[in-house]
């Protein structure tokens, strides 16, 4: 081996250990949850997305057609900004983040499905509010007053606030001068059970309550990023019980998938929503998809689709609905259920039975005890202006990584390491 390639060798690991250095990696945290828990959770997922993609998006907004998202220039190599992600039960993901000066810390789902940033204040007298971390604006340097009322409304009420802007800061990029909402009342028991404090949307910002910058535009307004993209890279708990994943900003990260990564145009400006080319079931394709398309929202726990359709893959798999409203699976079956891929820009990504039913530990169904199976898939009805959505979770997420790319107005998929 000569000097030269000698030297070329140890200039690419020192480049490489560099960029290692500069990501940000903390600490996964795992939070249990009884069977039982899991199960009254996942039983009102439908009703979460009702509020979430019906309740909030009523009238007559159109998202229509995709137009390119402005980007200046790309700053080749430089450092990945991570955040690490908390796997709950496989079916809560959030991460840490802080706001204000100092720093107020707090646990925000990571959701593509909704594209503001709000956490808990001092002033809310909600339950909910007193069972979370909440900020305080008058300990913060970096405050300052805004005062516009917001409201997302929800099946239980309207979450209601007020804008206010401070230093907001994601793993290790700080977003100052971002307006963000505090919280001053929170309906129903969902947020008071909830094992974070707030959401920090990624979706467009054309979603955004009362037209807020979203806090990643605000990344690549401010010039953080060397790319205009994100990765979602979920772990999951019954392979590796201490690491629930990482998101990362600006790059992405090759140790967090296989092979190549392959893309689908986002269709509407809104959510991260592409086509859905075809479903195959057992190798056979699925004819009541229709013209579908799909939201991939990290926020989301299940895979939703039409009623009609995910009644009819639940009764092709074998699931019975509960008492609790879920579909459930003979366990027992597993091995004999069939594959499920789904297409995404031309590429099949398969499912395999281990990947799409959710194995519940210590369930009080069936006497107490034992495992329970869940069906992932879910019905859903969707107003007419949101056509065939189907809104695609962490069910399918753990199996693929996902690059989330505004500067090309893609979603890619790969295989998750």
């Amino acid at each position: 081996m000569t000097g030269t390639v000698k030297l070329s060798l140890l200039l690419a690991l020192i480049a490489l250990a560099a960029g290692a250095a500069d990501a940000t990696r903390l600490k996964i945290k795992k939070v249990p949850e009884t069977g039982e828990q899991t199960l009254q959770r996942l039983a009102s997922v439908s009703s979460r997305l009702q509020q979430k993609y019906i309740a909030t998006r009523m009238g007559p907004k159109d998202l229509g057609e995709y137009h390119g998202f402005s980007f200046k220039g790309d700053k080749g190599d430089g450092p990945i900004h991570g955040v690490p992600l908390t796997d709950y039960m496989n079916a809560q993901y959030y991460a840490e983040i802080s706001v204000g000066t100092p720093a107020q810390n707090f646990g925000v789902v990571m959701d593509t499905g909704s594209s503001n940033l709000w956490v808990p204040s001092t002033r809310c007298s909600s339950i909910a509010c007193w069972l979370h971390r909440r900020y305080d604006a008058s300990k913060s340097s970096t405050y300052v007053a805004n005062g516009t009322a917001f409201a997302i409304r929800y099946g239980s009420g309207s979450l209601e606030g007020v804008i206010s802007q401070d230093t907001v800061t994601v793993g290790d990029l700080q977003l100052t001068e971002t307006e963000f909402g505090e919280s001053t009342k929170e309906p129903g028991i969902a947020f008071a059970l909830g094992k974070f404090d707030g959401i920090l949307g990624l979706g467009f910002d054309t979603i955004a309550v009362n037209h807020v910058v979203p806090p990643f535009y605000q990344m690549i307004n401010q010039g953080l990023l060397n790319k205009p993209l994100f990765t979602f890279w979920f772990g999951d708990i019954n392979k590796n019980k201490d690491n629930g994943g990482e998101l990362v900003f600006g790059d992405i990260d090759p140790e967090h998938h296989t092979g190549t990564i392959h893309y689908a145009p986002v269709v509407r400006k809104g959510y991260w929503e592409v086509r859905m080319d075809k479903l195959l079931i057992d190798g056979e394709e699925f004819e009541e998809l229709g013209n579908a398309t799909a939201a991939i929202d990290t926020g989301t726990s299940l895979i939703a689709a039409p009623t009609k359709v995910a009644d009819a893959i639940n009764a092709r798999i074998g699931a019975t609905k509960s008492a609790f409203g879920q579909w459930t699976i003979d366990c027992s079956t597993l091995d004999s259920l069939p594959s499920i891929d789904f297409y995404f820009g031309g590429k099949a990504f398969p499912m395999a039975p281990t990947d799409y039913v959710l194995q519940v530990s210590g369930s009080p169904i069936g006497g107490g005890g034992g495992t329970q199976c869940i069906s992932g898939f879910m019905g859903i009805e969707m107003p007419p202006q949101l056509g065939q959505l189907w809104i695609v979770g962490d069910v399918f997420l753990r199996r693929y990584f996902t690059v989330y790319d505004h500067g090309k107005a893609r979603v890619g998929f790969a295989d998750s390491t």
